[in-house]
């Protein structure tokens, strides 16, 4: 065949490499997810050097603040914004776990797991984690589908850990909101996240994140004013790293410890005061986009580095 050139042994195609090159812009979405990107091969996951021929920015997403808004969620009985937070937050963890079938106890801190069951999301780490932080006074919730090993560990949490935790693996838009609105606190345990949308969720609703130091995550929570980090995680292991399960038992312990304090009272204000909406980063998009669309744009000089 005219053309073809029959491929030589261990090289690959590789078109994100190509469309790295020949960008004119590099964007990714959130600046600290940018420095990773070009930090070595874990996180750039052998593009990193091609990355670093470009100036990678990144811009927070969006997110979608009429689906997600507590005055106005369906699928909340109780509506609420930041002036009424404090009186109903408890009312709609009441109804969280009585729909759960945890111990009805407005008293008892709440921490809820949304996402897809992978090892990206560490919702492994998270189920190793629970047995070393379950001696506190707490309840998990944990809501999510992905690889069956992992939807097996969830559904074994009740009968484990019975009126402490409970998993749920099904697709639930209804009980997602709940958990989001009810929970007092959201774990985002991942391995890695570009941006994240959980925790921009969370936030909007008062329910303080609990968050791996990575990607979007590092960019969009504040420890200690808008939430807790549980540091950086090993994506290299395949198994889960013991160290990265005690880190995540230690900023739960942090978190709950300070549960019921006008501490807690203030993060809660903190996280419904940000604005998480497409306003600020669809004008930054259009900062980078329009010159491309208006007038010739040379591609960026590949820099050797």
């Amino acid at each position: 065949m005219d053309g073809y050139e029959k491929p030589v042994k261990g090289r690959k195609i590789n078109w994100m490499k190509a469309a790295i090159l020949e960008a004119h812009r590099v964007l990714t979405v959130s600046p600290y997810y940018a420095q990773e990107l070009i930090s070595g091969v874990d996180r750039g996951v052998e593009l990193h050097k091609y990355l670093r021929m470009k100036t990678v920015s990144g811009i927070i997403n969006g997110m979608d603040v009429q689906e997600w808004n507590p005055s106005t969620d369906k699928y909340i009985d109780i509506k609420y914004d930041i002036t009424t937070v404090t009186d109903a937050k408890p009312l709609i963890k009441e109804a969280l776990q009585a729909a759960v079938g945890l111990p009805v106890d407005r008293d008892v801190p709440v921490i809820g797991f949304i996402g897809r069951l992978e090892e990206q999301k560490g919702s492994d780490i998270l189920v190793e984690a629970i047995s070393k932080f379950m001696g506190l006074n707490v309840q998990m919730v944990i809501l999510g589908t992905g690889k069956k090993k992992m939807e097996a560990q969830i559904l074994e949490l009740e009968e484990k850990f019975p009126g402490k935790a409970v998993g749920v693996a099904k697709f639930n838009v209804p009980l997602a909101h709940m958990i989001t609105a009810g929970a007092d606190f959201i774990i985002v345990p991942s391995r890695f996240e570009p941006c994240g949308l959980i925790q921009l969720h969370a936030m909007r609703y008062g329910t303080v994140p609990i968050v791996a130091s990575t990607g979007g995550l590092v960019d969009t929570v504040k420890d200690g004013y808008t939430g807790f980090h549980i540091g950086r995680f090993n994506v290299k292991c395949e198994v889960v790293d013991p160290g990265d399960v005690i880190a995540t038992a230690k900023a739960v312990t942090r978190a709950v410890a300070v549960y019921g304090t006008s501490a807690m009272q203030e993060m809660v204000k903190n996280c419904m005061d940000q604005d998480f909406s497409w306003k600020g980063p669809a004008r930054l998009w259009e900062k980078d986009y329009c010159p491309l669309m208006w007038r010739e744009v040379k591609p960026e000089p590949r820099v050797k580095r």
